[in-house]
């Protein structure tokens, strides 16, 4: 085995190779969520975000961080490619939280893959929720171990502001990270089209969503991280976890903080840092 992809199913828990099929991507993704917690930390440590390969697989893997979308995916595609599944990125508009008829920028990765002849989406750097594969079909459905259910639609045309495809998430608003309704009816979470992205959008669209701001990347410091039956978020100071308890708390300082990582995120960040960080300010 690749010396690359030994070091990463170590460090998303599993013992073997997935088969190269919609159940051994499921497994990946359910895997690789449970582990690889997603955060921007970086960005309120005055850190570029690098999404080559090299950068992400040391981050991620080696030194055992999360990251954001474009380097969740990043990561994903290329243990993907190692696995027989060829990947091509997409890039999609975050629709959770939005208002109606607001059509913000293109600043989420996801991937779109080819199993037995048909086209999947996945996507393991959504911060809101858990994302399961799906494949790429008008009305596709999936049910995950949170009890949520997921849907795609087709809605439009390539190139539409309004999106081609969309992604629908229907279940507890306790199994995300805060910003989807308290009902557990159909919700937006992004749109997306099929249409051909370059590594310079990649860079492009990364390099806004780490450095625009008053953006939700450049404002808060979010962390979230799937729960085998649940989930675990913490924007800023407010902590919420989901699963067979109910947790909901707001941490004093830094030391409880840089413990919270610890213990609940499996992140190590020095504390000195963390204290000089605007939410932690006297």
């Amino acid at each position: 085995m690749v010396p690359k992809l030994s070091a990463y199913l170590e460090r998303i828990g599993l013992a073997a190779a997935p088969p190269p099929s919609a159940e051994g991507l499921e497994a990946l993704l359910f895997a690789h969520r449970q582990a690889i917690p997603f955060e921007n930390l970086d960005i309120p440590l005055g850190r570029p975000i690098a999404i080559d390969s090299e950068s992400v697989f040391a981050k991620l893997v080696t030194d055992r961080r999360g990251g954001y979308c474009f380097e969740q995916n990043r990561l994903l595609a290329d243990m993907l490619e190692l696995l027989d599944l060829p990947s091509r990125a997409l890039l999609a508009r975050v629709r959770l939280g939005a208002t109606a008829g607001e059509h913000p920028a293109r600043s989420h990765m996801l991937l779109l893959l080819e199993i037995e002849g048909t086209p999947w989406i996945a996507d393991a750097g959504f911060g809101g929720s858990y994302v399961p594969a799906l494949p790429l079909a008008d009305g596709a459905l999936a049910e995950t171990a949170d009890g949520a259910r997921h849907r795609l639609r087709r809605i439009g045309e390539r190139g539409s502001l309004g999106g081609e495809w969309l992604l629908e998430r229907a279940g507890r608003h306790e199994t995300t990270d805060g910003r989807a309704h308290a009902h557990e009816e159909w919700q937006p979470q992004y749109s997306f089209d099929l249409g051909e992205v370059a590594p310079a959008d990649l860079l492009k669209a990364n390099h806004w969503t780490s450095t625009a701001p008053a953006t939700r990347f450049t404002t808060f410091c979010i962390v979230t991280r799937v729960l085998p039956d649940g989930f675990a978020g913490m924007m800023d100071r407010s902590l919420r976890i989901s699963a067979d308890q109910e947790v909901a708390r707001e941490i004093p300082d830094a030391r409880a903080y840089v413990e919270t990582l610890r213990e609940i995120f499996g992140l190590e960040l020095p504390q000195e840092a963390v204290e000089r960080w605007p939410i932690f300010a006297s």
